[in-house]
């Protein structure tokens, strides 16, 4: 198969792993900068050209887009769709993970466990958004924060208001959530890849700190998880529509709550828990499942 890997920078962990797994079973990969894309988008004969070329041939992609260039990013994979490429995950399904509030009622919607979650543009009564949610402590997220940043534990009702009006004044969008005490600054990362949960990891914050992003200092480990919590992972990702999917669960006293569906889960981490070769298992599916112009959108969403 001729694999096309749309990253940024080809020296990324997971990036280079999945270039080494794909070639490693005899297929030909390719890393392509998805900023230097560009598109001719007309009817009947859609295509891509890259650095003066026309990118021709691809029998499927792998879509490894950051979170700062969803837009183009997604536009460029789409265009991979309408010309019958097999997308690993589809441009609609990130977009539509991307969007932690969209993804939180879809969820919410399918009956998935969730930290009780407000949102709100100009409350009348932040105090009433404070109590909504359980009251202090509560965590305040930025809508497009990714790897922790833009996320603040405010442990009083004084702090939250505060940090609420701060964040409100500067005319961006937040989540306000529960803070589920007993979970003790630890998630579980579940690795989805199709109807399974091929890893887990527990990732444990830093002394002092409770989030467990292991770009902020968090640790992870191996873990067994539970039947619930296996099935909870899988339904999230397939609600999502994604086939690869990174999923945050916390253990609360209600059973697990999701708190992020990651359409683009870092490779180092998990493998590095578990042992596991996470990206052969990645192009494994592919093989499987790639068959041309199968995509639920086709390029349409």
């Amino acid at each position: 198969m001729k694999i096309a890997i749309l990253s940024r920078n080809p020296k990324l962990y997971s990036t280079r792993r999945l270039a080494e797994a794909a070639r490693e079973r005899g297929h030909e990969a390719r890393v392509i900068d998805v900023l230097r894309c560009y598109m001719n988008i007309t009817s009947h004969a859609p295509s891509i050209h890259y650095k003066g070329e026309t990118l021709t041939g691809y029998d499927a992609v792998i879509p490894r887009i950051g979170a700062s260039v969803t837009f183009y990013g997604t536009a460029v994979l789409r265009q991979f769709e309408m010309m019958n490429v097999y997308p690993l995950n589809e441009s609609v399904a990130i977009t539509r993970a991307r969007d932690k509030l969209r993804s939180l009622q879809l969820l919410s919607r399918r009956g998935i466990g969730l930290p009780i979650t407000g949102f709100a543009h100009t409350p009348d009564d932040i105090e009433d958004l404070i109590k909504m949610v359980g009251g202090a402590p509560l965590v305040i997220k930025l809508l497009e924060g990714t790897q922790g940043i833009g996320v603040v534990l405010a442990e009083t009702r004084q702090a939250a208001e505060s940090v609420i009006e701060a964040f409100l004044g500067l005319r961006v969008n937040i989540l306000v959530q529960e803070y589920i005490r007993e979970a003790k600054g630890a998630d579980i990362r579940c690795f989805v890849i199709g109807e399974k949960v091929v890893a887990a990891m527990r990732r444990q914050a830093k002394p002092g700190e409770f989030r467990s992003n292991l770009h902020r200092g968090g640790s992870a480990e191996l873990i067994r998880i539970t039947p619930e919590e296996r099935s909870t992972a899988v339904r999230a990702a397939r609600i999502m529509g994604l086939n690869v999917a990174g999923v945050d669960v916390l253990r609360s006293n209600h059973g697990p709550v999701v708190m992020e569906v990651n359409s683009s889960p870092g490779l180092e981490g998990i493998e590095a828990a578990t042992g596991k070769d996470i990206a052969g298992q990645m192009i494994t599916f592919i093989e499987k499942d790639a068959v041309a112009g199968k995509t639920r959108t086709r390029g349409k969403g």
